[in-house]
């Protein structure tokens, strides 16, 4: 136990220090080019010609790593060969060039595979066996994840929850925990700083307002039913209907200007952080989450790179927004609980998801969040987004 503790605390620490770097040149770029599209709205307008250079670069240099996330869970089960490390670099460019022309995406995708395909090239350096490798890219999801999203604990159960099967590996504990606690923490050393959400308001327990946490519980499991069905949808229509992968996302890109034209507002474009944050203080537009469900099913399922969870953050506080209309519980609290809900019923993650609700929320709050995110998870249904959705894709390449 000492040798194997002394081993994996060492290695954690190289996969700390690589993916918490990765996450930081990330998000630093990432906040660049979205000021940049903000600054410059007719960037908008070349999105349909950055589809075609991120579909021509993933099919001239892509080849082995145009599944994303599913190459990786097919490692972990399966393992077969060293994840390619040149994953990094198109997933990162594929994704900085979407939110720079306005696609509507995440950024979870980009930093769990840079964090895996880090980690996994210390395989060629210690020669690990099959179990081994499945620890190495554990830790390293977990590590992207956590610093990404400034969750070391969330992002730690994050990699031990939804990429097992539900089958914790206790092997995998150290390595999860100690290199998303050192990435998140090299991420922040490196100045980056996350965004602040705050539930303002918290009632006291009472039948009513569990009942209703319920309630809100089983909407928010729709939602993210819907979002995962309408995303594996739009997958299977533009596979179906366009052959051509840089027809594809031009295609995309195209519709993707035509709805920001229609709706005349930039709201639904990237991640949509401001409109989040906002979803915390005031009432926003009852139909938001729907029209990003709309922007970011298109976006993502033509082809362009990011990821789906700070769309689900989107989708799931301005829902919660909406709820508030009709529920007996506060607007800061019902955002909270749909950010986190959401994204729990989505990706199959109640856990992590009700830690992540106390990492950036607090304590207050902390159980009607649970209540949610269970509940939601519950109403999902059987397949999620790392299910359905990335399947689709490793059939589609």
């Amino acid at each position: 136990m000492f040798k194997f503790v002394l081993r994996w605390s060492a290695i954690s620490i190289v996969i700390g220090l690589l993916a918490g770097t990765a996450s930081a040149g990330f998000l630093a770029a990432l906040d660049y080019v979205t000021r940049t599209r903000t600054e410059n709205p007719w960037l908008l307008f070349l999105l349909p010609v950055a589809g075609i250079l991120i579909a021509w670069l993933y099919h001239r240099h892509g080849k082995g790593t145009e599944a994303g996330n599913i190459l990786i869970l097919d490692e972990i089960h399966s393992p077969k060969q060293t994840v390619p490390l040149r994953m990094a670099p198109l997933v990162l460019f594929g994704t900085l060039t979407t939110h720079l022309f306005g696609g509507s995406a995440g950024r979870e995708g980009t930093a769990v595979q840079m964090g895996a395909s880090l980690a996994d090239q210390l395989t060629r350096v210690f020669k690990f066996d099959s179990a081994e490798r499945k620890l190495l890219l554990m830790a390293g999801i977990s590590a992207g994840f956590a610093s990404v999203f400034g969750t070391p604990i969330a992002g730690a159960v994050f990699g031990l929850e939804v990429l097992t099967l539900r089958k914790i590996r206790s092997a995998a504990v150290l390595p999860c925990f100690a290199a998303a606690i050192i990435a998140d923490r090299v991420c922040t050393l490196w100045g980056i700083h996350h965004t602040v959400y705050k539930i303002s308001e918290v009632p006291a327990m009472s039948m009513i307002n569990v009942g209703s946490a319920i309630l809100a519980g089983v909407a928010f499991g729709l939602c993210a039913r819907f979002f995962t069905k309408s995303l594996h949808h739009v997958i299977r229509l533009f596979k179906n209907g366009i052959a051509n992968p840089l027809v594809r996302t031009f295609v995309g890109g195209i519709l993707v200007v035509v709805l920001a034209a229609l709706m005349q507002t930039d709201r639904y474009l990237g991640l949509g952080i401001p409109v989040i944050v906002e979803s915390f203080q005031q009432h926003v537009a009852p139909y938001d989450f729907v029209l990003k469900i709309l922007f970011t099913a298109v976006t993502l399922g033509s082809g362009f790179k990011g990821g789906e969870v700070t769309p689900l953050f989107f989708i799931g506080a301005t829902l919660g927004n909406a709820l508030a209309w009709i529920l007996p519980l506060p607007l800061s609290l019902l955002s909270g609980m749909g950010f986190v809900a959401v994204f729990a019923g989505a990706a199959m993650t109640p856990l992590a998801c009700t830690v992540m609700a106390i990492e950036l929320f607090g304590n207050q709050g902390a159980v009607f969040c649970a209540v949610a995110c269970v509940v939601s998870f519950l109403s999902s249904g059987s397949k999620g987004i790392y299910h359905s959705h990335h399947t689709e894709v490793a059939k589609n390449a």
